[in-house]
């Protein structure tokens, strides 16, 4: 093997098999290429070498325990984290010992690297108080006031993953009688979503007001300079406006609120307002109705009012009655056939 054949796989798996076969969208492909770089560059640092003086020999099995290790050694990064860095390395790997059969032993030895168990990520979301108190106190005058309140609006609205959000083309929008948005999610599907009459309004008069600022803009959310927000400059917006709300009452506690705590809390208030499961999970672009499931575990207001509705009488002389007084409650029964 010689020092070119590394670089001339790297290439290929980025530019052929990620981009041409797999058709994975830039942000998955991002992630490929920023794990790979980690990974390259300790095995550079460990080798003593260049990056550009490695070669495939370079990338064995014990290099590639290491590098985990390193991750949550060294970088402090979390087990969640550590998975996805070697399901990239899974990938990558599998990919080389199809081209390069000499590397198929080390490749099997990569690939019997187990995923360690992981707790779920908490959910957190905001209650309906806390949305309503952000709106209410979003800017109402300067130059980003319009953008932002459309933003929150619409993460609101959408429960869109910010990706999603910093996709969004003007021509994505139908803003007509019954207003809507096509999303471009995960796995190169689309998905529509209907929009609230506020939600519309807001971001018409955003379309309006950027297209008179710059005709070639077709972005929807722009930055100072008229390219689009990054996912980055969504997550910094988000953060500047929900100081007063990172502290959780109840749990006494910081939460950490990012524009994904919007797509929980949509969810989170669609099923609390009845909203049957599977059309959450289609609202929000779940593979897996799984994922969806799990809002139905967490909201604790439905489970008091599902125990207070269960509950007996407490005049023991009159006995329970004959038919269960859940089987009365409507919202109870359909939160139940949701389920």
């Amino acid at each position: 093997m010689n020092t070119e054949n590394l670089g001339r796989i790297t290439y290929s798996f980025f530019i052929d098999y990620l981009t041409a076969q797999k058709g994975l969208r830039p942000a998955s492909i991002k992630s490929y290429r920023d794990t790979l770089r980690l990974f390259l560059r300790f095995v550079s640092s460990e080798a003593r070498r260049k990056i550009t003086r490695l070669s495939l020999q370079d990338l064995t099995f014990e290099r590639v325990k290491e590098f985990l290790q390193h991750l949550e050694k060294d970088r402090e990064n979390h087990v969640r984290t550590r998975n996805q860095r070697l399901a990239a390395l899974h990938t990558f790997f599998e990919y080389v010992a199809g081209r390069l059969p000499e590397m198929l032993s080390v490749s099997q030895q990569v690939a019997a690297i187990p995923m360690k168990r992981a707790a779920p990520a908490e959910t957190t979301f905001l209650e309906r108080d806390e949305i309503s108190s952000l709106l209410t106190h979003l800017p109402t005058e300067g130059r980003y006031a319009l953008r932002e309140r459309a933003l929150f609006m619409f993460l609101y609205n959408t429960g869109a993953r910010v990706q999603e959000v910093a996709d969004l083309r003007v021509e994505d929008l139908d803003l007509d009688a019954s207003p809507r948005v096509r999303l471009h999610g995960k796995g190169d599907k689309w998905r529509t979503c209907p929009l609230w009459q506020q939600t519309a309004n807001l971001l018409r008069t955003l379309i309006c007001r950027t297209a008179t600022k710059n005709e070639a803009v077709n972005t929807v959310f722009v930055s100072q300079n008229g390219r689009p927000l990054t996912r980055f400059g969504i997550y910094k917006i988000v953060r500047r406006h929900t100081d007063s709300l990172r502290q959780d009452n109840k749990a006494k506690k910081q939460r950490h609120i990012s524009p994904h705590v919007f797509r929980h809390t949509a969810a989170m208030h669609l099923l609390e307002s009845g909203i049957e499961v599977n059309v959450i999970r289609n609202w929000l672009g779940h593979v897996s109705l799984e994922t969806t499931n799990r809002y139905a575990e967490i909201t604790t207001r439905m489970k008091e009012e599902a125990l207070r509705a269960c509950e007996p009488k407490d005049d023991s002389s009159e006995g329970y009655p004959r038919k269960p007084v859940w089987r009365d409650d409507q919202n109870l029964l359909s939160w139940i056939e949701s389920l």
